[in-house]
């Protein structure tokens, strides 16, 4: 467990209950006073648009602190933003709740952190509010409350992720203890016997998943009953096969405390306020944490399907591209990173039986039935040559575990997918006709359609709220922007050989 849930789950649930600070202020207040504490140029242009005229009275700032301690809700902390008890002096007190208000308003409206700092590659759009200037509305028309209440995403998603973080940060607060780890073992069926029965019944016990007992009953002799119910519930959360067989996935998300799981949703709660409010109406979003896809036409979801994305060490990176074009029955330009780390040994007769072949200093593969694209490619613009495509691997669609790309993204039913697209651009039958030919052929789309690709770890399916491993380890890196640490050490990922698709 992190050490920030160690000690500061308690700080936490007190943000909702500390009294307020008294409002007794001493030392004269000037203009000349407060310019000399206001720095940060979102606080200059909100006292400049007041000729540096106080702003908080006994009312505005109860207002405020009585906002700040709803931060919780949103994965953050009040200390965050403001320290309590509040400055003496008039005019540091003035200063400090206007950078409070400014940092909050902030946070909420396009996160805490700046993604394009705490990533390696980050280009997706984010929202770009003037604070400033509307904390200075509210503030004057009294709608500081409800301007403070719009700013968060109003989305179905971020309330179940806000709920879920509030539901494992107080069974954290209940558990200050949590059970030694489960060891790892032979896979754990209904019916069977194993002396980790009890760490299992205790770490189910410690996630809500099962009632915390009240004495000291043993734990059932056999693994029955509700305790495999328990566990085919988070086996659902966690996206694994829902068979109750407790294997070695199923341990590693047995060990993962609740503190932990709240600390993914702050970090999943940050990343959805980073998104732009009003995305393209129509696009596709692929969840390469969680490695799926949305396609959304006119603002209403059309369809959802399994991909697969970069391994760890070929990350698929956090971006936005346009599709532009379909190509079909296209040609692999193997990228020189691939070749280098895996072809350069291989021999004649290797690249023969992969049909591929040097043209102007460059390794292709032709197209065919063995191409590492399939059949279909949808190009997407953007300088790190991501894009989405067919595979001939089509088995890993099936499988739980699909980070096993290169970086590129591949769909599943990939000419489906594409003929689906092709449709509704009206470039259905150049498409078809496309196809059937054994060139590879351009089809260039009337409208481009814009992709993002997301890294989420933890997301709302409609129903449920589900969580995933941190398999790049970035959570980590924004957790540590949240003051949140770093988790326990992740699962290794083992590199499956013999891929050697983009």
């Amino acid at each position: 467990m992190t050490a920030f849930f160690r000690c500061g789950v308690a700080v936490c649930l007190a943000l909702f209950s500390v009294p307020l600070a008294s409002c007794g202020t001493s030392g004269e207040f000037t203009p000349d006073a407060l310019q000399a504490e206001v720095r940060e140029p979102a606080a200059r242009a909100f006292y400049e648009a007041r000729d540096w005229q106080a702003a908080w009275d006994r009312a505005a700032q109860k207002t405020l602190l009585q906002a700040l301690r709803q931060a919780p809700a949103h994965g953050l902390r009040q200390d965050m933003f403001l320290e309590e008890p509040l400055p003496k002096d008039r005019a540091e007190r003035e200063a400090a709740l206007t950078g409070a208000a400014i940092d909050y308003a902030s946070a909420l409206a396009r996160g805490y952190a700046d993604p394009a700092k705490v990533g390696k590659i980050y280009t997706l759009p984010r929202p770009k509010p003037d604070i400033a200037a509307a904390l200075a509305r509210a503030v004057e028309q009294g709608q500081l409350e409800a301007w403070l209440e719009s700013l968060a995403p109003a989305t179905e998603e971020y309330r179940a992720l806000s709920r879920a973080y509030l539901h494992y940060l107080a069974i954290a607060a209940e558990n200050r203890v949590l059970p030694p780890p489960i060891a790892p073992g032979k896979a754990l069926k209904p019916g069977g016997r194993d002396a980790r029965l009890p760490a299992i019944v205790a770490a189910l016990e410690a996630n809500g998943y099962l009632p915390r007992a009240d004495d000291q009953r043993p734990p059932p002799p056999t693994y029955s009953g509700a305790v495999v119910d328990a566990v085919k519930r988070m086996q659902g959360d966690y996206g694994l096969k829902v068979d109750g067989v407790i294997g070695i996935d199923t341990v590693n998300a047995l060990n993962t405390g609740p503190g932990d799981r709240a600390r993914q949703l702050a970090v999943a709660l940050e990343r959805l306020r980073w998104l732009d409010r009003d995305p393209p109406p129509t696009r596709i979003d692929v969840n390469t944490g969680a490695a799926f896809l949305d396609y959304w036409r006119d603002g209403r979801h059309s369809d959802r399907r399994n991909v697969v994305v970069g391994e760890p060490g070929w990350e698929t990176p956090q971006l936005a591209s346009p599709i532009f074009q379909l190509v079909a029955n296209p040609m692999w330009r193997v990228p020189d990173s691939i070749y280098e780390d895996e072809l350069e040994a291989k021999g004649p007769g290797y690249f023969a039986e992969q049909h591929m072949e040097w043209r102007n200093g460059r390794l292709v593969q032709l197209p065919g039935p063995k191409n590492a694209l399939g059949k279909v490619k949808l190009d997407m613009h953007n300088k790190h040559a991501i894009y989405l495509h067919d595979t001939p691997a089509k088995a890993l669609f099936g499988q739980p575990e699909r980070h096993r790309s290169h970086g590129c993204v591949r769909v599943e039913d990939a000419i489906g997918f594409a003929l689906m697209l092709a449709v509704h651009d009206g470039v259905q039958a150049k498409f078809q006709e496309a196809l059937v030919s054994a060139d590879e052929t351009f089809v260039k789309l009337k409208t481009q359609i814009p992709v993002r690709l997301l890294y989420h770890t933890a997301f709302f399916d409609g129903g449920r709220v589900q969580l995933r491993p941190d398999i790049y380890g970035w959570d980590d890196d924004v957790a540590r922007a949240l003051g949140l640490g770093r988790v326990k050490a992740r699962p290794v990922h083992k590199h499956q050989p013999g891929d050697v698709g983009p």
